[in-house]
């Protein structure tokens, strides 16, 4: 077991599934993020949950059926979320304090939404000095009237890979080996 590492997983909540049209290949990321879950917990590494709080109206309204996790991918008892309410899961939040507290300085990195919440916390994480894998298969977003979700996500991976992070795919991912 790699102990300085933890899995964080951004925003997977239950609204993102239910808006018209749904998260990109949401049934695949969550049998991907599933499959992650399983391979961290079996190798007793920390799995960190961060969860997205829209003001009243929002589809991840605080306290609402949809801002909470999505129920494929729910965290245990001893799991702990970080909620925050703009893109950087680090901003005006505890997960410093969280990693700190466990000491973890490598991330496996996984989640919605690719361009905003997933790219803002890899970005920040480097800044402060983290490890980072980015699960390339792992994180998505939707289509807009630019590119679809599918070129969004390459994009991505292509610009945070090798300036900001590693890349793998969820299945090469060991949470036993992992060097960032």
């Amino acid at each position: 077991m790699s102990n300085d590492t933890a899995l964080l997983v951004i925003d997977v909540q239950a609204g993102m599934f239910a808006e018209n049209p749904p998260v990109h290949n949401g049934s695949e990321l969550l049998a991907k993020i599933q499959d992650l879950l399983e391979k961290a917990r079996a190798s007793q590494t920390p799995v960190i949950y961060v969860r997205h709080n829209e003001k009243p109206g929002g589809s991840l309204e605080t306290g609402t059926e949809g801002w909470q996790i999505h129920p494929a991918i729910a965290p245990r008892e001893n799991e702990p979320i970080v909620d925050k309410r703009t893109p950087d899961s680090f901003w005006d939040t505890d997960l410093q304090q969280v990693l700190t507290s466990q000491n973890i300085k490598k991330l496996v990195v996984c989640g919605i939404q690719t361009e905003m919440c997933v790219d803002t916390t890899t970005r920040r994480a480097c800044s402060m000095g983290y490890d980072i894998i980015l699960v390339t298969d792992a994180h998505s977003t939707w289509d807009t009237d630019l590119l679809t979700a599918e070129q969004i996500i390459a994009h991505h991976n292509a610009v945070l890979i090798n300036w900001f992070a590693n890349g793998q795919r969820a299945a090469e991912v060991d949470f036993e080996k992992v060097t960032a």
